[in-house]
């Protein structure tokens, strides 16, 4: 098997596993591709968490053909048991002579053990063919899976001079409806969606997806002192889970009015602003993987501050506000030196409708 066949193949493996985004919280992405003589006979990708992994239904699908066959998979194959068995047993088990392995699983606790397994039995395993492209793929789980924290990411949608609204507020709409489905997308691939209390104040969103048989994700709040009205959509829909964080000085009445109303309400300690490491520590706890943040100005610039950004998305719209008064994508404090400014990397244009869609991934200086 040639290396650009190689490649071919884990391509496809690759792209069975995206189509699952937003479907294996907790667990990554997984996609194996399974070819006896230059043909696919087996394909497959992980459904959802507690559910067969991409290696078995590859299998499944593959029958008596798996035997002395090549498996492409875009993980590591696991060695141990947790709500499914392990997949290199299965490899085993189905008579394949060749492994193909984009990435090792990025938990140290079990990274390179199913390789082991696998070679162990006599298997010829190859690691590292779309490393970068899986690796990338995974990065919610990579960085859940070692430090325990939700990925996150803040999206935003400007005009060309990076207002998010006139000066009396008014943001409908900076983006185009194509660019605005994009956002949806983007809602339905995170496990969360975060807001500022005042975007709850002054727009009363849904903060819903929009797509057919989109997942909602939980709706977080950002509310220090517990603005938040109790007439909120977000409170009285029951369309998704809403969660508050707030301050230490929070009003015990206003949280027991929240709470009767079905709102988790969660309180960070020793600051009357609410501690937004200390949020992510609690969200990771409740296996909460994933974050998109939309908020305004300020919630943004918190973030970044705190050097809590992992992703920006950014749908600029070839359009002009200007105003002093006009609300920005990033305020805070600021910076005072151009050496300190966040570099973005990695970075990726796309247009989408009208607009254009920018990706980056913050350096910290």
């Amino acid at each position: 098997m040639t290396l650009g066949n190689d490649r071919s193949f884990m391509l496809l493996a690759l792209e069975n596993a995206r189509a699952m985004k937003g479907q294996t919280d907790p667990n990554p992405l997984v996609g194996a591709v399974l070819v006896a003589d230059g043909h696919v006979v087996g394909i497959g990708a992980h459904l959802r968490a507690g559910e067969p992994h991409a290696e078995v239904h590859a299998i499944r699908m593959a029958g008596d053909k798996a035997s002395g066959g090549t498996i492409y998979v875009t993980l590591e194959p696991c060695s141990h048991h947790g709500r499914t068995g392990p997949c290199a047993e299965a490899i085993i088990a189905a008579g394949i002579r060749r492994v193909v392995v984009a990435t090792l699983d990025p938990n140290p606790l079990v990274s390179g053990r199913g390789i082991a397994m696998l070679e162990a039995a006599g298997l010829e395993v190859e690691v590292g063919v779309c490393e970068q492209e899986a690796r990338q793929m995974n990065e919610v789980f990579n960085k859940f899976i070692t430090q325990q924290l939700p990925f996150i990411t803040i999206k935003s949608a400007t005009t060309l001079d990076g207002k998010l609204a006139s000066a009396t507020f008014d943001s409908k709409w900076i983006t185009s409806g194509d660019a605005r489905m994009d956002v949806h997308r983007l809602r339905n691939e995170n496990v969360a969606i975060l807001v500022g209390v005042n975007t709850i104040v002054h727009d009363d969103p849904e903060l819903t997806t929009r797509l057919p048989h989109g997942r909602n994700p939980i709706r977080i709040v950002l509310d220090s002192t517990l603005r938040t009205p109790l007439d909120a959509r977000i409170i009285t829909d029951q369309k998704a889970k809403t969660w508050i964080f707030t301050g230490a000085e929070a009003s015990p009445e206003k949280k027991r009015a929240l709470a009767a109303l079905g709102v988790s309400v969660f309180q960070t300690q020793g600051n009357p602003q609410v501690d937004l490491l200390e949020m992510l520590q609690i969200l990771g706890q409740q296996n909460v993987t994933s974050v998109l943040v939309e908020g305004g100005g300020e919630v943004n610039a918190a973030f970044f501050e705190a050097k809590l950004v992992d992703k920006v998305v950014l749908y600029l719209a070839p359009k002009l506000i200007g105003g002093r008064e006009a609300p920005t994508f990033l305020e805070g404090t600021g910076i005072d030196k151009m050496a300190q400014a966040v570099k973005l990397v990695d970075v990726s244009v796309e247009s989408v409708g009208d607009d254009f869609r920018f990706v980056g991934y913050p350096q910290y200086v």
